[in-house]
């Protein structure tokens, strides 16, 4: 009940309202059709001081899209047991540089069937159960897009994937996931870049499936699921495991806890080093009011590797059902670089620069 509640409460703040506020277009003889989306303009600034080049760039204020989409929702019902679905979603910009472009995403793309006793099975371009089972309790931050520090929703997912998850087993849900890299209708001479800088010839690995799995737990007030992935290469990994182990705690009805720890092992290979993170949040509503907090601890391996912390913070004001507004501060690394100052036929300097500049996005949705 606790849960219930405590998500109610934040529907409209925190972006779980598209199946709140769906539109059903179709509703007969067990055949439905909703169709949801969102619109989402903000002002973003701050962040990032410097490029990977530790060259100097503009990380002034700017009007911005926050990640509006639109999609359809579709269902069947089989027998009363099985029951045939779809989902198609799309992802447009709404500022002023993207007039032209309309849709610029495909984010969801995928069919399945659902059986309340034996689980449901989907393929096609979806988020990443590892996201939506395990990282999903830190996932509350609107401009992030994701889990913030944890792996997200396009994490060895998205198209080229099926998976199945088992019904509610006493608490228990289980997963399991694979995504398939394809190299059909690539030359078999090796891999070289084309003009455009794309892979046309076949890699020394072939096709690559990457697979996550894992268990979460559901009882009352209290969450927690363990999981990993397998992080190839291929996928932009660094071809180790990923793992992890993140939970959820609802005190009461307007108070919610998280604690989470996410790692994988270093290797000179793909991208990205090996890591260790631990998060701590919360999350605590009145009213029609919202706010979180998060802080993370990075260890990071490698010879880039550092241990830097990274904070985040939020808070949504629910207007109506429909409409909210927020603002986000977020500091994702805070550790310090060496910044090279003038060139050319100029002096040349070496500064040490404070890392980034506090990252803020303020704005208001409007969901149906």
């Amino acid at each position: 009940m606790k849960k219930t509640l405590l998500a109610t409460a934040i529907v409209g703040a925190l972006g779980a309202s598209a199946a709140a506020q769906a539109a059903t277009v179709y509703d007969q003889d067990g055949t439905r059709l909703d169709v949801y989306g969102r619109i989402a303009m903000g002002i973003e600034g701050g962040g990032p001081e410097f490029n990977s080049d530790n060259e100097a760039i503009d990380n002034g204020p700017e009007f911005v899209d926050v990640f509006s989409r639109l999609g359809l929702r579709m269902s069947q019902e089989v027998t009363s047991d099985l029951t045939a679905f779809g989902r198609l979603e799309w992802r447009f910009d709404g500022d002023e540089n993207t007039t032209d472009g309309g849709f610029n995403e495909l984010r969801q793309s995928y069919l399945g069937l659902q059986s309340k006793q034996y689980g449901t099975f989907q393929a096609g371009n979806f988020d990443s159960f590892y996201s939506q089972f395990v990282s999903q309790p830190f996932d509350v931050y609107i401009f992030a897009d994701s889990d913030l520090e944890f792996a997200g929703h396009s994490k060895q997912s998205r198209g080229d994937s099926i998976g199945y998850y088992t019904p509610d087993l006493q608490g228990f849900t289980a997963f399991l996931q694979l995504k398939y890299y394809s190299e059909r209708g690539l030359k078999e001479t090796g891999p070289r870049l084309n003009t455009d800088g794309n892979v046309v010839g076949t890699s020394e690995e072939g096709s690559v499936i990457a697979p996550q799995g894992g268990v979460r737990y559901q009882q009352g007030p209290f969450t927690v699921g363990l999981g990993f992935v397998e992080d190839v290469v291929r996928g932009g990994g660094n071809g180790e495991m990923l793992g992890g182990l993140i939970g959820s705690y609802d005190v009461n009805d307007q108070f919610s806890v998280r604690l989470g720890y996410e790692g994988r092992e270093h290797s000179d290979e793909g991208f990205g080093n090996g890591y260790d993170k631990v998060g701590l949040g919360g999350t605590y509503t009145t009213g029609p009011w919202a706010f979180t907090a998060d802080i993370y601890d990075v260890s990071e391996d490698g010879a880039d590797g550092d241990d830097r912390t990274a904070w985040a913070l939020g808070s949504y004001y629910r207007v109506s059902s429909n409409f909210d507004v927020f603002l986000e501060l977020n500091q994702r690394d805070q550790q310090s670089i060496d910044v090279t100052i003038g060139g050319g036929d100029g002096p040349v300097s070496v500064e040490r620069a404070d890392g980034d500049d506090i990252y803020y996005l303020t704005g208001a949705r409007y969901h149906f």
